[in-house]
């Protein structure tokens, strides 16, 4: 049984939640997310709350009556506060700038590399820090995974593209005799 999918979802005001057969439209102060659901769980939107049960009691079921409540969860706080991650860039050289809708990197590489920013995700980058922002909590990480995987942060000098938060463990290296 599913500790997170029993509890009522509250709708908080100025959010308004929509349901149409199997979608689910989000709509709030920063935005509109919608997303479509399996039919495995049942989704009960009321003024107030949002309730999920599920249909049959298999193992399947129970898994998404989880997973859909956090979903539904991550939505609802999504269009009040968006979503951001940051990303430091550090190595000798390695550079980054947003121009346009594409991030230009100089990441030691032979030619420069460029990645479109997607839809709904607006993007910053000052010296060495990278800021990520969006509605849509599922894009804002699968786009800043995406970036670090461009650079990611070698054990040994500490170069490379890493989280704000991450803590690389560094190697020792060879040693001298």
């Amino acid at each position: 049984m599913s500790r997170i999918g029993k509890q009522e979802i509250l709708i908080p005001a100025g959010v308004k939640v929509a349901q149409n057969g199997n979608t689910i439209s989000v709509t709030g102060p920063k935005g509109t997310l919608s997303k479509v659901f399996r039919d495995d769980v049942v989704i009960t939107v009321t003024d107030k709350n949002i309730t999920l049960n599920i249909k049959r009691n298999d193992k399947f079921s129970q898994s998404l009556w989880g997973t859909y409540a956090s979903h539904i969860k991550n939505m609802i706080k999504g269009v009040e506060t968006p979503y951001q991650k940051k990303l430091i860039l550090e190595g000798v050289g390695f550079k980054s700038e947003v121009k346009g809708k594409d991030f230009h990197f100089a990441l030691g590489f032979s030619h420069p590399v460029i990645v479109h920013i997607p839809e709904g995700i607006t993007a910053t980058a000052d010296k060495n820090n990278i800021t990520i922002t969006g509605i849509d909590k599922e894009l804002v990480g699968n786009f800043t995974a995406s970036i670090r995987a461009l650079k990611k942060p070698e054990p040994y000098k500490g170069k490379g593209m890493r989280y704000d938060t991450e803590v690389i463990r560094r190697k020792q290296g060879k040693k001298t005799v």
